[in-house]
């Protein structure tokens, strides 16, 4: 092979599937999906593997590109690698199939119930929460999907009014539509899906549950929701703050 042949190749798919192909390297960067950082330890112990194991699997991750690392003294810490790899994950798990998992304990069924009545996906809302949010924004002319997802102007004058301003222009899109993988529905990614979650938290209308991924939407936030985008309470995700 000569190297225009070689410069013709294209990209190495199988090489990226390969990274998730393995159920724990696929179980971490399920857990990443938080935004957090977390240590080989933590996601270790995430995983009911040993440390060492751990360790190797994240090294992979890593190289593949998926993660990014950052040293602290004697503590490596890695997390997704951007927001696209985070909207690659979280729509590739739309897209795999359910597994068939033994009867559970309440704790857990009640776990996985929060998370899918709303989460965060990386930086922006997720589960049923997010989803009612996004056709909501929908049925007012916020959104536009006629011809691909985009922000219309009254949608703009919306984020203003909660005084969000989207950042310039950058590699990263304004508005995503990303797959929710419980819902099977689009909620919104992207620059203004992120600053839409950031004001929900700074302004209380939603607080984390624990220290996982799922949130609940406060008293505030359902008022504000109702007020801001005429969502009924039957659209909204109705579960205890404790």
């Amino acid at each position: 092979m000569n190297s225009r042949d070689a410069h013709l190749q294209g990209p190495d798919l199988a090489a990226l599937a390969g990274l998730l192909a393995d159920s724990t390297r696929a179980g971490f960067c399920l857990a990443l999906l938080d935004g957090r950082a977390w240590t080989a330890i933590e996601l270790a112990r995430h995983a009911g593997v040993a440390a060492s194991t751990a360790t190797e699997h994240l090294n992979r991750l890593v190289a593949g590109g998926l993660l990014t690392q950052e040293r602290q003294g004697r503590h490596r810490y890695v997390r997704l690698a951007d927001p696209a790899t985070a909207e690659l994950i979280e729509t590739l798990a739309s897209m795999a199939p359910r597994q068939t998992a033994p009867p559970r304990s309440l704790p857990a069924v009640n776990r996985s119930r929060a998370l899918a009545r709303a989460r965060t996906c990386y930086d922006h809302l997720a589960g049923a929460l997010g989803v009612a949010i996004t056709a909501a924004m929908t049925e007012r002319r916020l959104l536009d999907w006629e011809h691909g997802l985009r922000l219309t102007g009254d949608g703009t004058a919306w984020l203003g009014e909660l005084g969000i301003t989207l950042p310039p222009a950058t590699r990263r899109s304004p508005v995503r539509s990303c797959v929710d993988w419980t819902e099977r529905r689009p909620h919104l990614a992207g620059a203004a899906g992120a600053a839409v979650c950031r004001h929900a938290f700074d302004s209380g209308w939603i607080t984390r549950i624990g220290t996982g991924r799922a949130i609940a939407l406060t008293d505030v936030g359902r008022a504000a929701l109702r007020d801001g985008l005429g969502m009924p309470a039957d659209a909204l995700p109705a579960e205890p703050l404790s």
